[in-house]
Parts: structure tokens; sequence; C-alpha cells
């Protein structure tokens, strides 16, 4: 076998409608990580062999084999595993249109990845979230607003993702595919949106065109220009064959037609729901056999253990298995697991990168991006300095909201009411609750409604004990107690696996009325035990949790408002990560706090949207308008919808910020609110971004990636993965706001579209350009965005997105931006799902949206000739 292979070098060109694709060149270089590999595999044994093809690998001490669990996330930062760098959620991210930030971004997560793993050392054993085997970007494509994990995906269209995706993983592997920074894991192949409730075991039945056009195109880019490494495969099936175990999918498609040459690990616990849950095979040994056979090379979980049981009856060969072991190892020389003699640059990576100073500015920068201005009318905003300014709503100082799901802990998190004081002075700033996201979902009690002697809050007392003995470690007050602690300490000189907290004061009802009260604690979903919890209201103890899984809640009704004392402890001895101190309190109570507060203010900035608590990944949530994770109504919850209507009455300028990972059909605040601002989850510097971004320190420029529909009911049945009536493609209606909207404090002009060429032979490259100006008086980004219209047919989409560039110009600036299209972009998919480029007359858009929707100019061109592309 030849121990000499090429290893491709990237380098960095701005072609395919103005994002970064990579190049390779060759040279040569030793030694070989599969020759390597195959050699390590020989010397195990069978059992040994099993063992390793489970996401939590033992080590094989007589082979020098380090313990390795595979699995680590970092979606938008580095996940569960300590303090990181917490950038906006994936959804933010792509609404910044911008592949260059995606890269910086994924650059930063695999460096304090990095940094992570160097802590425990090569050569060391490194358990779950502390690899560098990461498993992101999740580039399924958000079909339906009802999804709740959209907000882990870079939106609608596929293009637009595709490109992101390239990025992002570029950012994660870095420059060498040989020694990669860390292995990046697009997710979930393939047509994987929901609903959550049925995640594990639903059949889809896609059309060969729908699967072409719409749901393989970003995993095709993240194989074939961002030479991703990994690959996920996903719980569903597909035409009855769960994919996991598809090798028309894992085989033919992804490692043949696409050159995929890394491995493929399964969702977690997709191969176990092979049997459970879609009866595939009547055993996991089948199951087992079946999926790796398939190509799926890595079991996150343990049905692989069957695969002992499975060899010995013949199910499978011994060979298949040391195949799908080569690639593993292979993955883990790449990565210098075992270090590499002190060559390794990536060795020197510390802990001091992990949200460094240059990150968090990155993570303001990437939060800024985001920002997309929805409505402006009368120059509402920016805000001139001076004013004082109404903060109501529930989003306006909750970490959840910043943090998203996948996320880590973030050190020093700043919400848009601690941002707005920071920006505009906080004698300046009023603040009232408003309501709870939705009705029966608690959310934290707002510091208006704790008190310690002079001060908003509650005293903490932090003990290095488990039983509150002696003097506290450390006393501080805190403004809310709203903390995420996981696989961290809750203060500096206190240890992150024992410490108890105990924190009193008093509780200030803003009216009378019935209260619930409620402690939320994240569980560590895999340990034994959890921490124990209390509450006490005037001594009583009232909540009395010692671990389980049952709902911690009280009711108590309040016939005045006299402060109560109130007293919360909280014992953690395991891996439960962080404490909320919540409530349910009375809608008319609230509503009146909010009126005044807005009635003694210049102008309101209501925070509303939705939360991680009830949108995210199969979540145990069944209140009005959700399921499960899922929504069930895109509207704005009643009980947000009831508060803005109130402030609203104060005749103040209303500024409504929202706050989600899904498009919510904000029709009343369309109709009402003097201005809309779409923040998303936006990160540890989400709120500092918001104030900065309200205040004209900052242009927003974001753009939607996804179509924010007016009504539950203009969409398709959520169950269909049929692609008409869905997005901007095939959506025939009018949208509340269109995918790729965005507004500006500034003004931007379009002018001579330019064509290489007006006739084009099929297969054939085309450059298009524009020029671009900047009409207003303050320097702004402009989102070019370049549509094809194909000619007219039956499953023609009405538009397609095939190149965008975000443009920086200062007032009156001009630029003439180009793009280069390739044959890919300007090719349709017919009825069978074959992508060809077809003779006809097509049109060209470029502007800074869609067509109709925006400013822009067009081009005609004709196409001669026929070219069939490859899938």
């Amino acid at each position: 076998m030849n121990i000499f292979r090429p290893t491709v070098i990237m380098s960095v060109l701005l072609v395919m409608g103005g994002v970064a694709v990579f190049k390779a060149h060759a040279f040569p270089s030793t030694p070989d990580d599969r020759t390597q590999a195959v050699a390590l595999v020989a010397k195990m044994t069978l059992a040994e062999k099993i063992s390793q093809t489970q996401s939590s690998a033992p080590a094989i001490p007589r082979l020098g084999v380090a313990a390795y669990d595979w699995w680590s996330e970092g979606l938008h930062g580095i996940a569960r595993n300590g303090y990181a760098t917490v950038f906006p959620q994936a959804i933010g991210l792509a609404a910044s249109w911008n592949p260059n930030l995606l890269d910086r971004v994924g650059t930063t997560v695999s460096t304090e990845a990095r940094a992570k793993f160097n802590a425990a050392g090569a050569g060391h054993d490194h358990v779950r979230y502390d690899g560098l085997t990461i498993w992101s970007p999740n580039i399924n494509i958000f079909r339906d607003p009802r999804w709740g994990r959209g907000q882990e995906t870079y939106g609608e269209d596929p293009y637009l993702t595709g490109q992101l995706a390239v990025s992002f993983i570029h950012g994660i592997q870095g420059d060498d595919p040989d020694h990669p920074r860390a292995i990046a894991t697009p997710k979930h192949l393939v047509v994987h949106s929901g609903p959550e409730s049925g995640r594990h075991g639903f059949d889809v039945a896609v059309s060969p065109y729908d699967f072409e056009a719409t749901y393989t195109p970003a995993f095709r880019a993240a194989i074939t220009e961002g030479h991703a490494d990994s690959v996920m495969c996903a719980y569903n099936a597909l035409h009855g064959t769960p994919v996991c175990a598809d090798a028309a999918l894992l085989t033919t498609l992804l490692r043949h037609d696409w050159g995929f040459k890394g491995y493929i690990v399964s969702d977690c616990d997709a191969v176990d729901d092979m049997t459970k849950f879609h009866h595939f095979k009547p055993d996991n040994a089948q199951s087992s056999a079946a999926a790796i056979q398939a190509g799926t090379d890595l079991d996150c979980g343990n049905a692989y253990a069957d695969l002992l049981e499975a060899v010995h009856k013949g199910y499978v060969k011994e060979s298949i298995i040391d195949a799908a072991l080569t690639r593993l190892f292979a993955a883990r020389y790449k990565l210098g697991e075992w270090g590499t003699n002190g060559s390794d640059s990536y060795a020197r990576i510390g802990l001091d990168r992990v949200d460094s100073p240059a990150h968090r500015q990155l993570a303001l920068q990437a939060a800024l991006e985001s920002m997309v201005l929805l409505k402006n009318a009368h120059g509402t905003l920016p805000f001139r300095d001076g004013m004082h300014l109404a903060v109501i709503g529930p989003n306006a100082d909750t970490l959840e909201t910043l943090e998203a799901n996948y996320h880590g802990t973030a050190r020093a998190p700043i919400t848009p009411l601690q941002g707005l004081r920071q920006r505009f002075g906080a004698q300046r700033i009023s603040y009232a609750q408003g309501s709870p996201i939705a009705d029966g979902v608690p959310v934290p009690i707002p510091e208006t409604a704790l008190r310690t002697t002079a001060h908003a809050g509650l005293l903490g007392q932090y003990f290095d004990n488990l039983d509150f003995n002696g003097t506290p470690r450390l006393t501080r007050t805190d403004r809310v107690i709203d903390f995420d602690w996981d696989h961290v300490a809750p203060a500096d000189n206190m240890r992150a696996d024992r410490y108890a907290v105990r924190w009193s004061g008093e509780l200030i009802p803003p009216g009378p009325g019935d209260y619930t009260l409620a402690i939320h604690v994240d569980r560590c979903f895999d340990c034994a035990g959890h921490d124990p919890v209390r509450l006490y209201i005037d001594g009583r103890k009232v909540i009395d949790n010692d671990g389980d899984d049952k709902p911690m809640q009280a009711t108590l009704h309040i016939a005045d408002m006299h402060p109560r004392a109130i007293r919360l402890e909280l014992i953690h001895s395991g891996q439960d990560q962080g404490v909320r101190l919540q409530w349910l309190a009375p809608a008319q109570a609230q509503l009146a706090e909010a009126k005044a507060v807005a009635q003694r203010a210049d102008a309101v900035v209501a925070f509303v949207g939705l939360s991680p608590d009830v949108e995210g990944e199969e979540l145990k949530i069944d209140a009005p308008g959700f399921h499960g994770g899922d929504r069930t109504d895109i509207a704005l919850p009643v009980a947000q919808q009831k508060v803005l209507e109130q402030i609203a009455a104060s005749g103040k300028p209303l500024v409504v910020v929202l706050m989600s990972g899904s498009a919510v059909a904000l029709n009343w605040a369309q109709a009402h609110a003097d201005a809309i601002l779409a923040a998303w989850y936006p990160g540890e510097m989400g709120g500092l971004a918001v104030a900065q971004t309200l205040a004209g320190d900052y242009n927003p420029g974001g753009r939607l990636p996804v179509t924010f529909y007016r009504a539950t009911d203009e969409l398709p049945p959520f169950v269909s993965y049929a692609m008409q009536g869905r997005t901007y493609r095939y959506f025939s209606g009018t949208p509340l706001y269109p995918f790729g909207y965005g507004l500006s404090y500034t003004h931007f002009a379009y002018s001579q579209p330019q064509l290489s060429s007006v006739e084009l032979q099929a297969g054939a490259s085309l450059t298009v350009s524009a020029t671009v100006r900047n009409d207003g008086d303050r320097s702004g980004d402009e989102v070019v965005q370049v549509y094809l219209d194909a000619p007219d047919s039956a499953l023609a989409p009405r538009h397609t997105l095939v190149g965008f560039r975000r443009v920086h110009l200062a007032a009156a600036e001009t630029r003439r931006v180009s793009f280069e299209l390739a044959p890919r972009q300007l090719s349709t998919v017919d009825v069978s799902g074959h992508r060809n480029v077809d003779a006809g007359h097509y049109r060209l858009f470029v502007g800074g949206g869609q067509p109709g929707d925006s400013e822009g100019v067009a081009a005609t061109f004709v196409i001669t000739g026929h070219e069939a592309l490859p899938h």
C-alpha cells in the first residue's frame, strides 16, 4: 500500500455568487492516516472492534488507544462543556447572509474545541463534549415555521443553506485537510424537519423532484465544496427504508456520486429506532447489521453492541466492521489525537482562547449582522439620545433567549435590558415584564419583584459544601435567579461539581391574585440523580424536590401587595446545569404594571416572541399553540398580544423586538407598531447588539432567511414533505415578510445590469453584474441578491436564489458587484429528479430582495442546447 498521498490545502476564491469556495491544490504528505488505521484495527479482537463502533468508545490500554467520546456539539459555539463564546443561534447567523462571518464563527468554535481538548491532553481520555468531532452544522431545510428545531438551521433556501454550510465547515476544519482543527458533521441526512413528536419513526415518501430540488443540494455542497469529513444520518425513513440503513443514499449517492471519503454517524439512538419504531428489523443485531452494511460507521448509542451477535449469526461480515473502523480511526489520526511530536500548531491553543476578548467582539459583530429591520414607520428608529425608554416584555431580560439551544455557557451575557441600560443610561430605562411567553409557561421572576434590603434581587450565599455549614465562600446580591452553570462553578474559587446556594429576600407581588411559583433546573439527561431544591415563602416550604423529574411548582393566592419572605435553596452534587426561579403572575397585575411604565416613557420597546422553553427538540410541553417542541399556531401567543395592545394604548411610539428561532405572524404589530426588529436568539452579546441597533450606532443589514407567513392556515399540512405551497419558491400567497427581506437606515439603488452573454450554450457559466449605490446619508450593509426565473413549467419555483453578497457602502458610495454563475446555478430539475441545464428564455434579477419585493434590475438571456448534471 502506498503510504504517500496527496494533501489538499485550501485557498479562497470569490466566485459562485460571491461566496467563499475552496479550491484544492495537491502536495505530498506522510504518514498515511488510513494505513495507520488499518494496522491498528488489525490488532483488535472482534469485541474490541465492536466497542469502537459506538460513540462512547472505551480505551484499549494494550494498544495505547485512549477512550474517546465522539459526541461534541458546536452549532453556534462549543456546547455543553462549560464556558464558551455563545454566538447567535444558527438561524440568526443565517440572517447575516455573510459566509465570511460563518467561516470566522466556525474557526472560533473549533479553536475553543481545541483549547478544551488540549486541556485534557493528546493521548488522554476525552469524555463527551470534550472532543474534536463536532456534530454541526444542522443544514436541514426549514420547510415549515412550526418545526421547533428550525432555529438550528440556516433557513428555507437550499442555496443559501449550502453556501453558509460550506463556510462554516471550512471554519471548523481549517485549511489543512490532512490535519483539521476539528471535524464538522453536517446533519441530518436527509429530508428531516419535523414534526418532533413522530421523529423517531416517520417515513417520508418525498417526490424525486423535491428530493433533488430542495432536500439534497445543501448536503451536496457541504461535501463537494465544503469537504466535510463526517455526516450524520437522520432518524426518519425514506420510502420505507430508515436513512441510516439506506445504502442507495449513504453509499451510492454520498460516497460514490459525491465523493465523500469520511465517516457517517447515526443520529442518537437512530439504529435502536430502526427496531423499536420503524419495525425495520426484529432486533438490534439485524438493525445494526443493516446500518453498518449501508455505510453507517458509528452508532450514537449502544445498539451496535449487538454487532457481536450479528457477526456470529452471519448477518454481517467482520470485514464490514473493519472498513467502518478504518474510517473512524483514520479520522482520529488526522485530528492528531495521539500527538504529533511537537509539530502541531493546534497544540499551543490554550484555555485563554475560550471566550477571549476577540471572540466576544466577534459574537457582538455576529449579533449585529443578524439584526433584521422589518418596519420603520416615520423614521422612528434610530432612537435619539436622552429619550426615556420603557422596556417591556417576557424576553427583555432572560438568559435562555440569548443562549437558545445546543449552547455553551456564556461567561458574561448581556440581556436586552442590560444592553439598553448600558447604552442609554440606567436612569433612562424603566422595565416591566408584562406577560409570560405563553399561557401556562413560567418565566423567570423579574428583578422588579425581588428585593433584598435596598437592592433589587435576592441575597445569595454560596457554600463550598452540601449542607450550608460554616461561612459562605461568597455572598452577593443576584438581580434575578436565572443561571446557566453547565460544567462551571457559580463563582470563582468554587468547585463546579459540589456546592450549595441559598437565596433569600422578599417577593414583591405587582398585584393581588393567584401566583404559580416554579423552579426550573436543566436536568442532565443521562446521569444518576439530580440536584435537590427547596423553596420557602414566609418560612413555609412550598416546593421540596429531592432530585426527581416531577414538576416543581406551587400555586399561592396573594390577596395584597405586601412583601413576602422568600428563600430558595439549591444543592448541587451532580451534572445538572443551573437554576431558574420562575413564576406565572396574574395577567391583570402584569398588564397594569406594563401600562404604568409605558405612560412614563417617551417610547416603548417591547421584547416579545418565543423561547427555547416552547420551541426546540422534543420538548415536554403542551401549552396553547405549542406541542412537543413544535408550534401548532404561528401567531404571537395571546398573552403577549394582549400586552402589546395594552401598551400601544398609551399612544407612545412602539418598537417591537422579536426574539425567536422562527417566523412569527406579527400581523397586529405590522399594522400598529411604529418599528419592528427581528433579533432572533442573539447570543451572549445580543443585548448590546440590540441596543446599538436601536440607537443607530449600527445600521441593520440582516435579511430574512425564512418567509414570514400571515397565518397557520396558509400552510400545507405539517406532516407533508411536499414543497408545493412552502417557502418563497413555491408559496403563491402574499407573505407578511418575504424571504430575503430587510430594511436599513439608509437607501440603496441599483442600475446598469450587465451579462457576459445574452445567449449561452448549456453547460457554460454566466457572469452577471450591477451597480449598487448608497443613496442615503449614513453608511450601511446591503445584501445584494440574485434570483433566476426559469421558463415556466408545472414544477418551476417562482424564483430561485443563485447568488448573494453582503457589501458595506459608505454614504453616496457606488460599487459594481459581479457574480459568476456556474451551470448548477442555472439548472432546473425535472419530474424524475434529474438536474439539467435546458434551453429556453431566462431572467435574472439583481436587487436587495426578491423580484417585486425590492429595488433591483433585471436582465434576460437565452440558453441553447441541453446539459445533464450529476446528482
